[in-house]
């Protein structure tokens, strides 16, 4: 338990980035998601643009230091692929 003031406020304080850095970790998986999803269905258009959306809130996260880059960089890379390959079949 925390016993100074100091200490308090930085209780305070992470707890309050640890909510910040849940919403992101959780909007960035979300468009992971969603990308899989337009994946599955079989739909390029759609895949491409949830890949933008996915990038954009995974290089963000990893920009603020909730995802390690290289995590980030290797997913994006990933999805990137897949849905080259789901381009390039129709």
């Amino acid at each position: 338990m925390a016993n100074t003031k100091s200490a308090k406020k930085a209780n305070r304080v992470i707890a309050r980035r640890t909510a910040v850095n849940k919403a992101r970790r959780t909007r960035m998986r979300s468009t992971w998601r969603s990308v899989e999803e337009a994946i599955a269905t079989g739909d390029a258009k759609v895949a491409a643009e949830a890949l933008r959306a996915a990038e954009s809130q995974t290089m963000r996260a990893a920009k603020k230091g909730v995802v390690h880059k290289n995590l980030a960089s290797r997913k994006v890379s990933r999805l990137s692929k897949r849905v080259a390959v789901l381009s390039a079949k129709k």
